[in-house]
């Protein structure tokens, strides 16, 4: 027997029985798919019998298969060999047919509804990705099941051409029985092409606590019948058949798979053996309209600039959206963080003297599995509600949250975690130089949906404007009416929500000093704005 090969239903999970040159869908069968079945029930699936003769080396055919290409037979006359170059296409591994189309999936495993209200961890491959993707792709996961609503992975290619998987983490402890969402973002960004993405949107249960591991299945077969299944890897085999005659079926579960044989008059015993689910997700292809960055004036760091702030107010509020924001001492000269750091003391800045205390990389702020979190990748430590957490040992944040640097002197840098936000985090400092400046450290190109979830602010950080980073740049949001406005040095700052009067946007995020960066940027100060010579 062999499964359903049907090019317009390639997700078909029925039987085909021996002689029928139908699937019990009713979906026709290719004619070499129905004439030697014997031969490819022993053959990898979707290689034809002339490809599958002796004179195609196991080196070729696994080539073949990895890239999506189906080699033929190779002639045994010699006058054909001649022709070889002109039969084989645009490839020059052997002689090959035209590229079959490979849809990209994403194959999720790991899965147990049974873990009901624990920790559940889902195993997540790309497979069949074409190759103009970029080395590393962007994976966002969106579901009310994920903290703080969202989670961001990276795929990354090994040498071999695979993906390697990632993995995502989260917990069903407190939800309400039922089935949940959970949307995913494939994003490739290559230097000089435009932006590609995909999309998928699965769906998975978590049971009530009393629930039969019977009753989960049943579940989850009846909503995945238009999904792909094998009987090996963690995967369902569903074989149909209408009984009446002799029938000789091998249905094998291997792997942690699960077999659901549905016979018309069935005879003997079905052995079902299972410990996890997996299946595969078509990933579609978003038509992306811009082919550049949409914002009017991109960044990845700025600045918001107060001429004259109020009691309470800062003067400076820096802006940076990167996947990982290094925090470290102040540097005129080829600095190596992102956040650059002062000491004030009572005269106000001390470039020198404590400054000189704070590493050149001194702490990491990003986004990891649990929300935002900060690593200690100092020399000197630092302080996290008064206790040193440990070197290269991410922390979660938390509101509230004290943080000092360094850990053997007090008061260089005070920090307080202010506001935490699906999609971006902000400080103030408490030191000597809370009305000097904060900082809002938002995730690069990450939309915080309307209206905003999740949101912990304490009462300095809900004044402030809500801001987000997307399509390269950075984005004023009305948390009232939900209308967006591109950020740039020439809008109309006066005119947006919680914006303080006698602002302006500068374009980097220090205009108030002259940086220089060695290694082929060279930036200065001009008429207050930071430019690029």
């Amino acid at each position: 027997m062999n499964t359903c090969r049907n090019p317009d239903h390639p997700h078909c999970t029925f039987w085909v029985a021996p002689g029928q040159h139908a699937c019990e869908g009713g979906h026709g069968q290719p004619a070499a798919a129905s004439e030697g079945m014997a031969s490819a029930v022993m053959a990898p699936a979707g290689i034809p019998a002339a490809a599958r003769s002796d004179s195609a080396s196991s080196y070729e055919l696994l080539s073949a298969m990895r890239n999506g290409r189906v080699p033929q037979a190779r002639s045994t006359d010699p006058a054909h060999h001649g022709a070889g170059p002109a039969m084989a296409g645009n490839t020059r591994l052997g002689n090959y047919a035209t590229p079959i189309h490979v849809r990209p999936q994403l194959h999720i495993s790991g899965f147990d509804p049974r873990a009901a209200g624990g920790r559940q961890t889902l195993k997540m491959e790309l497979r069949g990705m074409p190759d103009g993707c970029a080395p590393q792709l962007a994976l966002r996961l969106t579901s009310d099941l994920m903290q703080q609503g969202a989670s961001e992975r990276q795929f990354v290619r090994a040498i071999d051409g695979d993906w390697r998987p990632v993995f995502a983490e989260f917990s069903s402890r407190d939800r309400e029985h039922g089935q949940y969402q959970i949307h995913a973002e494939v994003l490739s960004r290559h230097p000089g092409q435009p932006v590609r993405k995909w999309e998928c949107t699965f769906v998975v249960l978590v049971p009530r606590p009393d629930a039969t591991l019977t009753e989960i299945h049943r579940i989850f077969l009846s909503t995945h019948k238009n999904v792909r299944v094998m009987a090996d890897d963690a995967s369902i085999a569903r074989v149909s058949g209408q009984g009446g005659h002799s029938m000789d079926i091998d249905v094998t579960a291997r792997n942690a798979g699960i077999a659901h044989l549905d016979l018309g008059a069935p005879q003997g015993k079905i052995d079902l053996g299972f410990s996890t689910i997996a299946w595969d997700e078509d990933l579609i292809e978003i038509d992306m309209p811009h082919t550049g960055p949409a914002h009017p004036h991109p960044s990845v760091a700025a600045t918001f600039v107060n001429a004259a702030p109020e009691a309470g107010a800062q003067r400076h509020i820096r802006l940076f959206a990167l996947g990982e924001c290094v925090f470290g001492r102040m540097e005129i000269v080829d600095p190596e963080a992102d956040v650059l750091l002062n000491h004030f003391g009572p005269d106000g800045i001390d470039p020198a003297g404590l400054t000189r205390r704070l590493s050149g990389r001194h702490a990491v702020i990003r986004r990891g599995t649990l929300g935002f979190e900060i690593e200690d990748v100092s020399r000197y430590g630092l302080l996290l509600d008064g206790v040193w957490p440990g070197k290269h040992k991410p922390v979660p944040l938390r509101l509230g949250m004290r943080i000092e640097l360094s850990a053997s002197i007090k008061g260089i840098v005070v920090l307080e975690v202010t506001a935490l936000m699906p999609h971006g985090v902000i400080l103030h400092r408490i030191d000597s130089g809370a009305r000097a400046e904060c900082f809002v450290v938002l995730a690069p190109d990450t939309h915080p949906g309307y209206p905003l979830r999740r949101m912990q602010a304490a009462p300095v950080a809900a004044a402030l404007p809500l801001l987000f980073h997307h399509d390269g740049g950075f984005w004023h949001l009305d948390a009232v009416t939900g209308k967006e406005t591109a950020l740039g040095p020439h809008a109309q700052l006066d005119k947006l929500s919680r914006m303080p009067a006698h602002t302006r946007f500068a374009a980097g995020p220090y205009p108030d000093s002259y940086i220089i960066r060695t290694g082929g940027v060279v930036r200065e100060m001009v008429a207050g704005e930071m430019h690029t010579a």
